[in-house]
């Protein structure tokens, strides 16, 4: 076994790069991608999904990293040079902005293999002993220094991380890895209709995260060689894994919780999964801990004044019940059941808002009756508005109605003007 003190922990994480793939079109969540990439989109009442990954590398010891982006980057280039451009290179720490840039070809980012090899010299010039591949749109927390610790106990060249998952679950839905006992990967499927199981696990099977640890030399043999492949998609899954099973060490890493922590892994690439996931954040106790101080997620935040209530009359209180209210926002009069509002929302007199996900600087005017929503950044919702009681009457109005009944409004549907703030 290989020692696991905090001096050989931290010599794995300082000779790692890491880097997260963030330039995701998220085509499924439909407006709310519009104007920007997936990773960008908020989440949580204060932060950005892409806050997650950086913040699990930061909390990991790893402060080398990239950040590939290409769809619709203005909001997420924005994000990440206010919140995350205070590091300093001559300390050995950093994260960069990496843009689709052709530097090896004519074409843009092709997969997710292409989106690491035309960064491969940036890769190089950091010396790495170890590279950290890391999807840029889920929300999770997790300590990939014990990924790292694995990976060279392993002796694998990589290592990919997964998530135990349900068979009914993974079924068409996931990338699958097949395993032996030593969980040495012997198979990999992409949503495969009848997954393998976990061995000893007849339930389970291992869904990919999309996070993977490479030796260095050896990422940039197999990338080089699939660079070269005529017919290849250019993507890890569905090309880089298939082709080295067979010859070579390639372990799978299964997603542990922490201590007395449930774990927590999701992917919020649907208006369903996306309004789900923020609600899980106003129960009394969340599935995902974000008051955890020895696990903090850092992102950018306005200076703002702190949130606030008004009005004490009998039909008219200010009020937020098993609500998160982000700073900024002002609760005049109304009240606010299972809801998330983000900063600087202005919710006014005599309105009933329940389970609805509020995005920065939207205004609600009096007498709304908001039910099972998703608010787009910048809207002003007018003066006695009624959404999500007659999904009919709000699909004639143009609002879009999810499977689950979620609607979602955005500027563009109530024929307001989109630009400045709503742009990110």
């Amino acid at each position: 076994m290989s020692d696991k003190s905090p001096r050989y922990i931290s010599n794995l994480t300082r000779d790692t790069y890491a880097l997260i793939l963030a330039g995701g079109r998220g085509s499924r969540l439909h407006e709310l991608t519009t104007w920007r990439a997936k990773p960008a989109l908020y989440f949580g009442g204060k932060f950005r999904i892409i806050d997650f990954p950086l913040s699990n590398c930061i909390n990991s010891g790893i402060r080398r990293i990239g950040v590939v982006t290409q769809y619709k980057s203005h909001s997420l280039i924005r994000h990440l040079v206010r919140g995350w451009g205070h590091f300093k290179k001559e300390l050995g720490e950093s994260v960069e902005i990496l843009p689709a840039s052709q530097r090896f070809s004519e074409n843009w980012y092709e997969g997710t293999a292409d989106a690491v090899f035309q960064n491969i010299d940036i890769i190089r010039d950091e010396l790495p002993k170890f590279v950290m591949i890391l999807s840029g749109d889920h929300i999770y927390r997790m300590d990939y220094a014990n990924l790292l610790a694995r990976h060279v106990e392993t002796g694998a060249k990589m290592t990919v991380c997964c998530m135990k998952v349900p068979l009914e679950e993974a079924a068409g839905a996931f990338g699958v890895m097949s395993v032996d006992e030593d969980y040495r990967i012997k198979g990999f499927t992409e949503k495969p209709a009848n997954p393998d199981p976990v061995p000893n696990e007849p339930d389970l099977c291992l869904a990919s995260m999309g996070n993977y640890v490479f030796d260095t030399e050896f990422l940039f043999e197999q990338l080089a060689r699939d660079a070269e492949t005529s017919g290849s998609e250019r993507d890890f899954g569905k090309d880089i894994i298939p082709s080295i099973i067979k010859d070579h060490d390639v372990f799978a890493y299964p997603f542990q919780s922490s201590e007395n922590e449930h774990v927590y892994w999701r992917d919020v690439g649907t208006l369903d999964s996306f309004w789900e996931a923020n609600m899980e954040m106003v129960a009394p106790v969340p599935a995902l801990n974000l008051y955890d101080r020895k696990w903090p997620i850092w992102t950018y935040q306005e200076q703002l004044p702190p949130a606030k209530f008004v009005w004490e009359d009998h039909d008219r209180r200010g009020e937020a019940i098993n609500s998160v209210v982000s700073g900024g926002c002002i609760i005049s009069g109304s009240t606010l059941r299972r809801s998330l509002c983000f900063s600087n929302v202005r919710v006014h007199s005599y309105g009933l808002i329940e389970e609805a996900v509020i995005l920065p600087d939207v205004e609600i005017k009096r007498h709304c009756k908001l039910r099972k929503v998703i608010i787009d950044r910048g809207c002003v919702i007018p003066e006695g508005t009624v959404i999500g009681y007659d999904h009919e009457e709000d699909r004639r109005r143009g609002f879009r109605v999810s499977d689950k009944g979620v609607v979602l409004v955005t500027r563009e549907m109530l024929g307001q003007p989109v630009g400045g703030t709503a742009l990110g």
